[in-house]
């Protein structure tokens, strides 16, 4: 294309026409895919070197501080976490693996390896003066791999603690392979069996009470579950202290080696099967801490939803829960990499932010450091997420953080989708089995946009469905931006009960 332009050339000089050749017109780019920190921005601690701080526990005590547990036996107390210059002190040292930390009347409650104790700084210095043994009613036998992870206060005051096997194996000691309630007047009362080795335990915003286990026997792949008294979660190792709980009632049989948990579920009365199975590898190696986002909406989109940290690949993860006939089942969806140490540990802050502690020795990690203790904002800007799924009887509706693109999510194409479990049993692990496809027979948006019912062929209970939505696309008129593709296009359902 040519353009005529005058040029005057001296006082009185005539007009000349010069042509000036322009670029060719280009096509409008299509908008920049946006990452993980263009929504949530990760904020590192500088951690005094005298504190080698492998974080197993946090709590927020009052004073804008912030209680931090090491896995080597110390707590240091952190003022003003996140401004420019934290102050750190030293609050205990000479513990055995701090796992739980809760706060409640002026002191500070400690899960460790063999006991729940009390701790407190009757004097004012900022140092622990203080410590009670309030419950310490299970055994320990010097193994590796007993932890003991420890709740905050439930409802009725209780802090759950959950007790991992003799080697993650079997159970040597009694209540090792079980969770237990420590009451406010200090009894311990066996509530749940089944577990094999936790890595965290929290609430869901309703109360629930959520833990996460990890892959080995009896545990194809690390899972979400929910603890309810009288229950049994899976791995049979612990069955032999039924004996000293005479108020769990009978022993549940033994699962068969081989089945499927759907299978065992119908089979075994105590038996609740997890609520939400992270694909192995996809997911994670190693599902730790749980954490309820209670924030009203300061942490983002997802308020009411379940995080959990994966230790393996220094992620959080993102759970999206509901019950259905009484049984808690739901999806998890990617969330948050690139966290600098084995994220294990993590609370919410009265602000909304999140902190997340880390930790690798003796299992590794991505994040390559030997500890860490970072600060997870949100910095107001909705992503454009598969918010939620909820299970239909023909299907799965699909919710989104911000209006789709109604052609793109109306159509088939846009969606992929299969179905795929783990075998139950004794061995370590389990290979992916029982993988079919499950067709895409309509997708039909709602009004606004923002739901998208999907009916779906083969859809099977006890089977985790992966729905990728890799045609989806945001509306002209999303908050995100227009033809945005999701920040993360996929997530896998566990389907534990069908609606009727």
């Amino acid at each position: 294309m040519v353009r005529a332009s005058v040029v005057r050339r001296g006082v009185c000089a005539g007009l000349a026409l010069v042509l000036v050749a322009l670029p060719p017109a280009r096509a409008a780019e299509p908008p920049a895919r946006p990452t993980e920190a263009d929504y949530y921005r990760i904020e590192r601690l500088a951690i005094p070197p005298q504190a080698f701080l492998e974080v197993g526990a946090l709590e927020w005590l009052p004073g804008d501080r912030l209680a931090v547990a090491s896995r080597r036996g110390e707590i240091w107390v952190v003022d003003d976490p996140a401004g420019a210059e934290p102050t750190w002190t030293r609050f205990a040292h000479g513990l055995h693996e701090v796992l739980g930390l809760a706060w409640r009347d002026g002191a500070l409650y400690v899960t460790q390896r063999p006991e729940v104790s009390r701790l407190e700084d009757t004097d004012g210095d900022g140092e622990a003066d203080v410590m009670e043994t309030v419950a310490d009613g299970w055994g320990v036998s010097g193994d590796y791999h007993e932890y003991a992870f420890g709740s905050k206060f439930d409802a009725e005051g209780n802090i759950w603690v959950v007790l991992c096997l003799t080697g993650s194996f079997s159970s040597e000691v009694p209540f090792r392979g079980w969770a237990v309630r420590v009451t406010p007047d200090g009894r311990t009362i066996p509530t749940t069996s089944g577990i094999r080795s936790p890595g965290g335990i929290g609430f869901g915003c309703d109360g629930s009470v959520l833990y996460t286990d990890n892959q080995g026997p009896w545990n194809g792949s690390c899972a979400l579950k929910e603890l309810r008294p009288g229950e049994f979660v899976g791995h049979p190792g612990g069955f032999r202290w039924y004996d000293l709980a005479p108020e769990m009632g009978p022993k549940p049989e033994e699962p068969r080696s081989g089945s499927r948990w759907a299978e065992e579920a119908k089979r075994i009365p105590q038996y609740r099967p997890a609520a939400v199975v992270f694909p192995y590898d996809l997911m994670g190696k190693s599902a730790a801490g749980v954490v309820c986002d209670a924030t009203e909406g300061a942490f983002g989109p997802c308020a009411g939803q379940v995080f959990v940290t994966d230790q393996s690949h220094s992620f959080l993860m993102r759970c999206a829960l509901e019950r259905v006939d009484g049984i808690l089942q739901g999806a998890c969806f990617p969330f948050r990499e690139g966290f600098g140490s084995g994220s294990l540990a993590v609370q919410f802050a009265p602000d909304g932010a999140l902190f997340v502690g880390g930790t690798n020795r003796g299992w590794g990690s991505r994040g390559g450091g030997d500890y860490a203790l970072e600060r997870l904002v949100w910095t107001g800007r909705v992503p454009f997420e598969i918010r939620a799924m909820k299970a239909l009887p023909d299907g799965l509706e699909l919710e989104f953080t911000a209006p789709v693109d109604r052609a793109a999510a109306a159509d088939p194409a846009s969606y992929r989708a299969r179905g795929f479990g783990y075998i139950f049993q004794a061995a370590y692990g389990s290979p992916v089995v029982d993988e079919e496809p499950c067709t895409i027979v309509s997708a039909t948006p709602d009004a606004d946009g923002t739901r998208v019912r999907l009916v779906l062929e083969n859809l099977r209970e006890g089977v985790i469905h992966e729905i990728a939505c890799t045609g989806v696309r945001s509306a002209a008129t999303a908050s995100p931006g227009a033809g945005l593709p999701l920040l993360h296009d996929t997530g896998w359902y566990t389907l534990n009960r069908r609606p009727q």
